[in-house]
C-alpha cells in the first residue's frame, strides 16, 4: 500500500492550505505529533470511502482501489472537497463523518435533558446541532406534574448554551448550534431579543421560523394568532408588522435573528417524507433543513477548477463538471454507509431512512472573475442559475443511477414522490453549504460568496506575508501593474475600486463583499436556491451605515424571490453595543464627577488566591485599606507574552478603579461572564476567561470581608439605571468638569471578537459563520 501511495500524484495546494491541514486534519500520534502529509490524508479518506463499494455493494479489491484513485485525484486537485468531519475522521477510530444534525426538544424535563446529552455526544464527535424550541410551553404556562409554572424556551436555551461551552468537538472543533422558534409561539418576542446583549446564548445562531400565513399578514398589515404548543389553541394575537419590525431591528443591531421560511422547508422537494416528520429546524448555518434525528453529510465542487481555456479566454468545462458532480454524489452516498453515527436514532433516520446528501459548490466568485463577469451583474445571476441547474440535474442523474444499482432510499415508499417516477437513492441531493475551511484548503473563494478581499496581510509567529488573490496577482503581472507596494496598499483597504492605477476592467470584476449592494446578494442567493433541494448558506453584507429600513427591504425581497431563509450582517454590529436613550426623552446636561485615586500606604495587608484559567494558573493578590479592597495584582503561572501583559493591565485598571472609589461589586459585575475561546471547569464551576476568573476572585474576597465601604465618587450619566450611583463620598476630594456626555456614545465591548481566537488575525462573518481567512479557524467548521 505504501508503494501505491508513493505513486500517486502530489496534491496541488498552497502553503497556507497545508498549514491548515496540519493544524486541524492530519493524523497525530498519542503525543500530538503530526504523522501524516496531504497525500496520505487524501488517500486515507479516499480509500475509506471507496471501501463502501466492497463492504456493502459487492465490489472487488481492484474496483475499490480504482474508485479510491479517482476520489483521491479529485480531492488532491482540489476539484471536490467533503465537509470537515469527513476529512478529519475518515479512516480514523472516530469515523464520524457528518457535519449537520437536528435533534428534537420535547416538552418534558426528560426529553429536554436527553437532548442536552445527545448534543454533547454530537459536539464531541465533531458535528453541529440544530434545535426547534417551539414544542416547549411558554413562560408562565402551567406544569401539571408540579403545579408550578414553565420557565419557557429561552431559559432552556441557556442550559444548552452552557453545555456547549465545555464540549470541544473532536479535539478540533467547538460546538455550534442553531436555535429556532416558530413565529406563532407566545414567547417569540422574547426570543427575538434574547441575544441582544451579546453576552448570553453565544454558542447559538438563532432564527425565527416564519410561516407563509405570518408573511401574508406582514404584507397585509393584519394580526396573526399565537398558539400554545401544549394545547395547539390560540392564546392571543399580535400585529405581524410589529413582530416583523422587531426581527428586522434586532438583525440590524447585531445580525440575530435570521429568518427561515418554514413552510418552504416542508415542500415536496425539501421534505419528500412528511409522513415521517416535518422540518422544524436547520443545522447551525441554516442551509440544511432536517427532520428530528436526521443528519446530513455535505461536500462542495470547486467551480474555479471547472474551466477550460482557449488562448486567453476561459469557458466552463461542462463535461468535467458533470463527471465531478456524479463522482461527488457517489462519494457522499458511500459516506452514509461508512459513517459511525453518534446515536442509533440518527443512524436509523439517515442510513436506513432518507439517506440525504448535500452537494454544493464553492469558488463561484473565482469562476466569475475568470469569465470576466462582475458578481453584481445580470450576467452573474443568469450564470448562477445556469450552473446550479446543471449541477442539480447531474446530481439527480447520479442518484437515480445509484438507486437503480443499490435501491432507492428506504423511505421511498412512504414519500410523496411519484411512485412511478425515477427512484432516487437520496431523498435530497443538493445544498449550498459554508465552505470556510475547505475553501482555504482548495484555494477557492468561499461558497457562493463574493471575494472578502483582494489582498490581505497574514501574520505568523515568524513572518508577515501579504496574501493576494492568485487570479488578481496573475492578471496584475500579465497587465504590467503589479508591484509589492500596490499589494500592500490593497491589503490596507477592503476594496480596489478607488485605485486608479488598476485598469477599470479589472476593478469591474474584482468586486468584494463591501462593493456589492444587499440586493445583489439576495438575487444571487435566490438564483442558486431555485435549483437547490435544501437551502443556501449565504450572508447578506451591509455597511455599518445601513438603516433598519435597508434590512427590512432585503428580508422582504428574500421572501418574494423564493429564498428559504436569510441571514444578514451589518459591518461592525457585533463589535460594540451602543446604549441609547429613547428619542422622545429630553436631553439634559449631565454632571460628571471625576474621582481622584487615593494615595497608597507603604504597607498593606491582603491575600493571594490561585485560580484556574484556560491560559494556565493565575495568581490574584488583593490588598485592603481601611475602606476595603484597594488594589489588585495578577500574575500568570508562566510570565511573559500577551496573556501576562493583559493580566497585568487588568490588575492595574482594577486597582485604579478601586483606589478611585468604584464599588468592587461593580467591578465584579463588569467582568463576570466575559467569555473567551478557552473556558475551563474548576471546583467553583465554569470559568469563562481570565477576566471572569478575576471577577470570581474579587467576589470571593468580598464574601470574606464585611468591612467594605461605599466608594468616594460616581460617574453620573443621563439615565441613573445605566450605572449605579455611589453615595457617601468619604473625603469629598472630587473635581467637577462641565463636559457634555451623551450616553448613546457609551460603548461596551461585547459579542463577536474581531480577532481569531487561534491566530489573532481579523475574522470575517460569512455564510452565517465566523471565519478566519488566515489560519482556517471556523466557528462552524
Amino acid at each position: 500500500m505504501d508503494e501505491l501511495v508513493s505513486e500517486l500524484p502530489e496534491p496541488q495546494m498552497s502553503e497556507n492550505a497545508v498549514a491548515v491541514l496540519e493544524k486541524r486534519y492530519f493524523r497525530k500520534d498519542k503525543d500530538g505529533n503530526v504523522n501524516e502529509n496531504p497525500k496520505q490524508l487524501f488517500w486515507r479518506v479516499a480509500l475509506n470511502i471507496a471501501s463502501a463499494d466492497g463492504l456493502f455493494y459487492g465490489a472487488g479489491a481492484q474496483e475499490v482501489e480504482e474508485l479510491a484513485r479517482r476520489l483521491y485525484e479529485s480531492m488532491s486537485r482540489c476539484e471536490f472537497m467533503p465537509n470537515s468531519p469527513t476529512l478529519m475522521n475518515a479512516g480514523k477510530p472516530l469515523q464520524q463523518l457528518s457535519a449537520c444534525f437536528v435533534l428534537p426538544v420535547g416538552d418534558s424535563m426528560e426529553e429536554i435533558f436527553d437532548a442536552i446529552k445527545f448534543t454533547a455526544l454530537i459536539h464531541q464527535s465533531g458535528g453541529g446541532t440544530g434545535f426547534s424550541f417551539s414544542r416547549l410551553r411558554p413562560k408562565g404556562d402551567l406544569v401539571k406534574s408540579t403545579m408550578g409554572v414553565a420557565s419557557g424556551p429561552i431559559s432552556f436555551m441557556k442550559v444548552f448554551d452552557a453545555a456547549t461551552d465545555v464540549i470541544k468537538q473532536g479535539g478540533t472543533r467547538r460546538g455550534a448550534n442553531m436555535g429556532v422558534l416558530r413565529v406563532d409561539h407566545p414567547d417569540v418576542t422574547d426570543f427575538v431579543g434574547c441575544k441582544r446583549d451579546m453576552t448570553s446564548i453565544t454558542n447559538f445562531n438563532i432564527s425565527v421560523a416564519a410561516t407563509d400565513k405570518f408573511m401574508e399578514a406582514v404584507f397585509q398589515g393584519t394580526d396573526y394568532d399565537l398558539l400554545n404548543p401544549r394545547s395547539k389553541q390560540p392564546v392571543g394575537n399580535k400585529s405581524a408588522k410589529e413582530v416583523f419590525d422587531k426581527i428586522v431591528e434586532n438583525a440590524w443591531f447585531n445580525g440575530d435573528p435570521g429568518i427561515i421560511f418554514i413552510d418552504r422547508m416542508n415542500t415536496e422537494r425539501t421534505n419528500p417524507t412528511p409522513s415521517i416528520g416535518l422540518v422544524e429546524s436547520t443545522n447551525p448555518c441554516g442551509e440544511q433543513p432536517l427532520l428530528p434525528y436526521e443528519s446530513c453529510n455535505l461536500g462542495s465542487v470547486n467551480l474555479s477548477k471547472m474551466l477550460k481555456y482557449g488562448g486567453s479566454a476561459a469557458d466552463i468545462d461542462w463535461d468535467k463538471l458533470e463527471r465531478t458532480v456524479k463522482m461527488a454524489v457517489r462519494f457522499l452516498d458511500n459516506v452514509i454507509d461508512m459513517n459511525r453515527y453518534p446515536l442509533p436514532q440518527i443512524e436509523q433516520m439517515t442510513r436506513f431512512g432518507n439517506r440525504k446528501i448535500g452537494l454544493g459548490v464553492m469558488g463561484f466568485a473565482d469562476m466569475l472573475i475568470e469569465l470576466g463577469i462582475p458578481y453584481n451583474s445580470e450576467y452573474a445571476v443568469e450564470l448562477a442559475e445556469k450552473v446550479m441547474s446543471f449541477v442539480s440535474d447531474a446530481a439527480d442523474e447520479a442518484s437515480i443511477e445509484l438507486g437503480i444499482k443499490r435501491g432507492p432510499f428506504p423511505n421511498w415508499s412512504k414519500s410523496v414522490l411519484n411512485p412511478n417516477g425515477p427512484k432516487y437513492r437520496n431523498a435530497t441531493r443538493t445544498t449550498i453549504a459554508p465552505t470556510g475551511t475547505i475553501s482555504i484548503i482548495a484555494g477557492a473563494s468561499s461558497g457562493i460568496e463574493p471575494l472578502f478581499a483582494v489582498s490581505y496581510v497574514r501574520v505568523t509567529p515568524t513572518y508577515r506575508l501579504v496574501e493576494t488573490n492568485p487570479i488578481f496577482e496573475r492578471m496584475a503581472k500579465e497587465r504590467g501593474f503589479y508591484s509589492a507596494e500596490l499589494m500592500e496598499k490593497i491589503a490596507a483597504s477592503n476594496t480596489i475600486q478607488h485605485f486608479s492605477e488598476i485598469p477599470e476592467d479589472v476593478r469591474r470584476v474584482f468586486v468584494t463583499a463591501h462593493d456589492i449592494t444587499p440586493e445583489w446578494h439576495i438575487r444571487i442567493q435566490a438564483a442558486f436556491q431555485r435549483h437547490t433541494d435544501n437551502a443556501v448558506s449565504k450572508t447578506v453584507n451591509f455597511p455599518n451605515s445601513a438603516t433598519i429600513e435597508d434590512v427590512r427591504k432585503v428580508y422582504l425581497l428574500a421572501y418574494e424571490l423564493g429564498c428559504k431563509g436569510v441571514t444578514i450582517y451589518r459591518d461592525g454590529s457585533r463589535a460594540v453595543q451602543v446604549l441609547s436613550t429613547k428619542k422622545e426623552e429630553k436631553k439634559v446636561e449631565p454632571e460628571i464627577v471625576l474621582a481622584r485615586p487615593r494615595p497608597r500606604p507603604k504597607a498593606m495587608a491582603g491575600s493571594t488566591r490561585e485560580v484556574k484559567t484556560g491560559c494556565g494558573d493565575m495568581y490574584v493578590t488583593i490588598n485592603n485599606d481601611e475602606n476595603g479592597p484597594f488594589e489588585m495584582f495578577c500574575a500568570m503561572g508562566k510570565s511573559g507574552g500577551c496573556i501576562s501583559a493583559y493580566s497585568e493591565a487588568i490588575g492595574r485598571l482594577v486597582s485604579l478603579a478601586l483606589r478611585s472609589g468604584v464599588d468592587p461589586k461593580q467591578v465584579v459585575k463588569q467582568m463576570k461572564g466575559i467569555r473567551c475561546s478557552r473556558p475551563v471547569f474548576d471546583t467553583g464551576g465554569i470559568t469563562y476567561s481570565c477576566a471572569d476568573a478575576i471577577s470570581k476572585t474579587i467576589q470571593s474576597h468580598l464574601s470574606q470581608d464585611n468591612t467594605v465601604q461605599v466608594g468616594i465618587a460616581s460617574f453620573v450619566l443621563e439615565k441613573p439605571e445605566i450605572t449605579d450611583r455611589v453615595a457617601d463620598a468619604s473625603n469629598g476630594e472630587v473635581a467637577a468638569a462641565a463636559k457634555h456626555v451623551d450616553s448613546s456614545e457609551a460603548l461596551i465591548k461585547a459579542g463577536l471578537s474581531p480577532e481569531c481566537p487561534e491566530c489573532g488575525e481579523s475574522v470575517d462573518f460569512v455564510e452565517g459563520c465566523v471565519v478566519c481567512h488566515s489560519c482556517g479557524y471556523s466557528a462552524c467548521g
